[in-house]
């Protein structure tokens, strides 16, 4: 019977590539010109972003999720907490990298699919969803329906397509 998994995962590779070209454009800027602007990669989940004005944090931002829109990087994994102060007149910005399909959610996409009519069956394993089905179409309007609904506020892959 044809299968695939529903997965949110952020390819960390691209991830580190977005950020070292990011910060070779900061480098560049006239207006970041003598000033002490680092976007930290911890390596696993976690970017921080240091600068010395809330304006620079912000266009810092904003450069991170223009290149991830061009690296093809699902912003739905971002999570950008506020702007706080650090000492010595400087400000930073905690970035979350979310990855993986919580219970919670999972629960929420498993409803869709039962809600959607389609005859095909869902259960949710380890981070990851399992959609089987009779037909491949089935299983393409399932992933369809799911990309484009809105209250799905995380990025979804298709992995391990089965027919």
């Amino acid at each position: 019977m044809p299968s695939f998994d529903l997965v949110s995962s952020l390819d960390i590779g691209e991830m580190k590539n977005t950020i070292q070209m990011t910060q070779k454009q900061i480098n560049g800027r006239y207006d970041f010109k003598g000033s002490d602007c680092i976007l930290d990669f911890n390596g696993t989940n976690q970017i921080e972003i240091k600068g010395d004005s809330e304006y620079q944090v912000k266009t810092m931002l904003n450069l991170l999720y223009e290149n991830m829109g061009k690296r093809g990087l699902g912003l739905k994994c971002v999570e950008a907490k506020d702007i706080q102060p650090s000492g010595n007149q400087k400000y930073k910005q905690m970035i979350i990298l979310n990855s993986g399909i919580d219970k919670e959610k999972g629960k929420n996409i498993n409803k869709l699919i039962k809600k959607s009519g389609l005859k095909v069956t869902s259960q949710y394993l380890d981070e990851k969803i399992r959609v089987t089905g009779k037909k491949i179409d089935d299983l393409q309007s399932v992933f369809k329906l799911l990309k484009s609904d809105k209250s799905v506020d995380i990025d979804l892959k298709m992995e391990n397509m089965k027919s």
